[in-house]
């Protein structure tokens, strides 16, 4: 169903410029002091269907009351790319003051607009209210199909809603809408008159409804959001879920055991034999010997396509920073489940601000391993993520545009979002990028490097790339297999994850095991004397992300209801960018495991 945004007012779009200031965004929300019959305003937000939760629409695309000139709300940049667009209601909400049966207004509905409502109504839209930052949702109308032969189809509009609203002192707790003891509009074709409605005049008349129920709470307002978990419009599946962080804590330390029990013991025994003869350095050693002492005048030498290598490292860290951030964020209590768009507006933040942390890693170690195109280093590590940024989106946004959904962005956000990117983190990244052209040093390796290459003897098929990758990438999906469910509920769902510590704990066994990983299959590689590392390292760990990915096309087909062009294109493009987040960032940990190991190993045989 597709449902065009029409001409909407300017207001939104006139409040754009306030955004800069995105900081404000993320402080938590203050409680607003009524008096007894003071106007609590609400506001019309969107509807879409039940299952999409990113096909959303602006409320008033549908025929429903509206006022003669819509006033939207100044909203935040987390706001707005979540999709929101709130505009004054007509209802008349007075603080503490019920309200039995007061009519919004009467309408009535040609055939098309009947048509449009039944279709809404048979796709589940639901809509969204906002009243003092708490969302109310409830169903557009009711549908009822029952048996085959004779098969019955009823589609019905709810025209009357009531609002059920908590308060302690002067501020409001908690709303929800009520439809109980109501009976719906039939919208069926020759549906006929039904209690005040009917057919005729050509088109069908209905008149909208509402009552106002207050009720007082015991929770303080600095509690609210307690109520709002608790609420239950939307399935609930998050849980605390101690089970699988304790599979995921086994899983870490059998593999922490493993790795350091089993190579240490080899290293040992490797130190024992290798210098067992003779106590020279590095350049020194027999070269009748094999294993990966052979391979150590060859181990240092610098990769082909320096300036990819360091760009990733470079971004992946900045991730690594922005994922850390974010996180501890959350554990401080900033983001208010009642502030739409928080976290939204912490990320681009964020993202501006930690751009000097990957052209400083990237620029410094580009300078280490002799790299000489600087410039042009700055500039891939920059555009490496968010040049796939771009054009996902771009897709993406179209999509949306060409539906009428209000996830489509504003021109005003989109200059926004680019200046950022032009006047912030570009800069950002040149700027760290010169730093850490400056300050970094020689590269440290413990054994010189000839200039003639060694010939790398055959590998066996267990030790190919593909292999590596395969097993590298999917021992870490498994240590976060159970909490990526609800992490993807929580992003493609409408749950409210507070679980932040337990995130924490996930978040470090994912480097973890990665990092233990990556030493194990580098070991396993060197031994086989072969001395291209510095890629492989990369890409087995990296590799996580295709699995997240697959898992991604496995939770969209049998762990959630979605459909739709419009889902669709939000969902898979936004897919592959998270899982070219989750590479980067665990390829670069993946990375500098592997150096730091590798530098400790031909250190300690020099040193011996």
């Amino acid at each position: 169903m597709q449902l065009g945004i029409g001409h909407l007012p300017g207001g939104c779009q006139r409040t754009m410029g306030l955004y800069c200031v995105l900081v404000l965004c993320l402080l938590p929300g203050w409680a607003l002091g009524y008096k007894r019959g003071d106007n609590v305003t609400l506001y019309v937000n969107k509807v879409g269907p039940y299952h999409n939760p990113q096909e959303t629409y602006h409320y008033y695309t549908l025929p429903v009351c509206r006022p003669e000139k819509v006033h939207h709300k100044s909203l935040s940049l987390g706001e707005v790319l979540d999709g929101d667009r709130m505009a004054e209601s007509l209802y008349h909400i007075r603080f503490k003051e019920n309200t039995e049966k007061k009519t919004l207004c009467q309408l009535t509905l040609s055939e098309k607009q009947v048509d449009q409502l039944r279709e809404a109504i048979e796709e589940l839209y639901y809509f969204e209210f906002v009243l003092d930052d708490i969302p109310i949702w409830g169903f557009v109308g009711y549908m009822e199909e029952s048996g085959f032969l004779p098969h019955s189809h009823k589609v019905g509009l709810w025209t009357h809603l009531d609002f059920n609203i908590e308060y302690n002192g002067d501020s409001v707790i908690f709303a929800n809408v009520s439809v109980k003891d109501v009976k719906p509009v039939p919208l069926e074709e020759g549906g006929g008159a039904v209690g005040g409605v009917g057919v005729g005049g050509g088109g069908l008349k209905v008149t909208h409804t509402y009552s106002v129920h207050w009720f007082e709470s015991p929770l303080p307002h600095a509690r609210r959001a307690e109520r709002l978990r608790d609420y239950s419009f939307f399935p609930k599946t998050l849980e605390i879920h101690w089970l699988s962080i304790i599979n995921s804590l086994v899983l870490v330390v059998l593999l922490l055991g493993f790795v350091i029990i089993i190579l240490m013991r080899v290293l040992k025994n490797d130190f024992a034999r290798y210098n067992v003869e003779e106590e020279g350095g590095c350049d020194d050693l027999d070269q009748g010997d094999n294993g990966w002492k052979i391979i150590h005048t060859d181990v240092f030498r610098f990769p082909p396509y320096k300036s990819l290598l360091c760009a990733v490292l470079g971004v992946g860290a900045q991730f690594l920073t922005l994922a850390t951030g974010i996180i501890v964020m959350a554990l401080l209590g900033m983001f208010n489940v009642h502030r739409h768009g928080a976290i939204n507006s912490a990320a681009i933040v964020l993202y501006a601000l930690t751009s000097c942390v990957s052209g400083y890693v990237s620029c410094s170690f580009y300078t280490q391993i002799h790299g000489q195109r600087w410039v042009w280093n700055i500039i891939l590590t920059s555009s490496l993520f968010s040049a796939p940024l771009f054009l996902t989106w771009s897709v993406v946004n179209s999509v949306h545009w060409w539906s009428g959904s209000t996830q489509a962005l504003p021109a005003t956000t989109v200059l926004l979002l680019l200046g950022a990117w032009v006047l912030v983190g570009f800069p950002l990244t040149v700027i760290g990028g010169i730093v850490g052209k400056n300050r970094a040093g020689s590269f440290q390796a413990p054994c010189r490097t000839r200039n003639i290459p060694r010939q790398i003897p055959t590998q066996p098929w267990y030790k190919h790339t593909a292999v590596h990758m395969a097993i590298g990438g999917f021992l870490p999906f498994s240590a976060i297999s159970v909490e990526l469910y609800y992490i993807f509920a929580t992003v493609w769902g409408r749950e409210h994850y507070t679980l932040y510590g337990i995130l924490l704990c996930v978040f470090a066994i994912l480097l973890s095991v990665g990092a233990c990983i990556s030493v194990a299959l580098t070991y396993f590689l060197l031994s086989g004397e072969d001395y291209r590392w510095w890629w492989r390292s990369v890409l087995s760990t990296g590799s996580t992300g295709l699995f997240i990915f697959v898992y991604s096309v496995f939770y969209y087909r049998n762990r959630s209801s979605m459909s739709g062009l419009v889902q669709s294109a939000e969902f898979f493009g936004y897919s592959l960018l998270t899982a070219l987040v989750f590479s980067l960032m665990l390829g670069t940990v993946s990375f500098w495991a592997s150096l730091t190991f590798i530098r400790y190993i031909y250190r300690s045989l020099k040193m011996d």
